[in-house]
């Protein structure tokens, strides 16, 4: 089932967290490095986001109600922006950080072993990353993809600061171990403003992505080849599920059970392309007035 396949992925990301906030703690206790600071900064954000997470997809995979007849999938959006914003607030807390120790700058030690410490840490997210990356194609979650991306935008960040710290040492060039934190924070910044955009893309209905939309359309027109007409044509994704409507055009002189029949070949092709999906058919007459009117985004009353 879909509940404890997914939350497993988010108790495995807050394992992940935990492990790797530990790790690059005592790799900024080692060190003394504010860039490895900032490392560690990120894994906390790390266990917010995925105890968020955790949260979300237990919402999002309840069954429609009376009061949410479309399903709970949007949840996974309020997760996905909550990490974003998370990710937006580590990168000021780290900049401040960083700017404190440009201003009083402090020589680093057990370089070595602080850097062997987050190097495992940063496999370990690595390796995580991945395996959500995986699961939120597999399953097309909002929240493990933005999981996900968090997670190996961390990879990204630790590199540069272990790069940092190697080149402190070095050259002795103090001032480059705030620089590198500072690089961090604005990579992160992106990072989270990145996630942002696509979770209020969720939240504001927007269409199935293009590769969606081409798979659609070439279905459709398929049996536009026969003498079928299409229009009306609306996409929307809610979490996981994906939800489409159209207008099916047939010739007047059919009868009811004729166009029936098309309507449910169509809707079960549909699902077997875009699963899980929505669909929702509307049969009208070719040549009708009212049906051409129909062809508006929006009807006019």
């Amino acid at each position: 089932m879909k509940t404890p396949s997914l939350t497993r992925f988010a108790w495995l990301s807050i394992a992940a967290a935990l492990a790797t906030m530990a790790l690059k703690t005592v790799a900024y206790w080692l060190t003394g490095s504010v860039g490895l600071l900032s490392d560690a900064m990120e894994s906390l954000v790390n266990l917010a986001g995925a105890f968020m997470a955790l949260a979300m997809l237990t919402v999002a995979a309840r069954p429609p109600d009376e009061d949410h007849p479309h399903g709970h999938g949007k949840a996974e959006y309020f997760s996905a922006g909550a990490e974003g914003a998370l990710i937006v607030i580590a990168a000021v807390a780290i900049a401040v950080a960083a700017i404190d120790r440009l201003l009083h700058p402090r020589p680093l030690e057990q370089v070595g072993l602080g850097l062997a410490v987050s190097v495992v840490a940063s496999l370990l997210n690595l390796g995580v990353a991945l395996v959500l990356l995986r699961a939120a194609r597999t399953h097309r979650s909002a929240t493990l993809q933005a999981n996900a991306h968090h997670l190996l935008t961390d990879v990204w960040t630790s590199a540069g600061v272990v790069v940092g710290v190697i080149a402190v040492a070095m050259t002795g060039w103090l001032v480059l171990d705030p620089l590198i934190a500072i690089a961090v924070a604005v990579n992160i910044v992106v990072a989270g403003a990145r996630i942002l955009r696509n979770s209020v893309a969720g939240l504001m209905d927007a269409a199935l992505p293009p590769s969606d939309l081409k798979l659609l359309r070439d279905l459709l027109d398929r049996y536009a080849a026969d003498g079928i007409e299409y229009h009306a044509l609306r996409t929307r994704q809610s979490g996981a599920r994906r939800f489409v409507s159209l207008h099916v055009l047939v010739p007047p002189e059919w009868s009811v059970q004729q166009g029936h029949d098309l309507l449910e070949r169509i809707e079960a092709d549909i699902r077997r392309a875009l699963p899980p999906v929505t669909v929702d058919t509307h049969l009208e007459p070719l040549g009708d007035p009212a049906a051409l009117a129909d062809q508006e985004l929006h009807r006019h009353d």
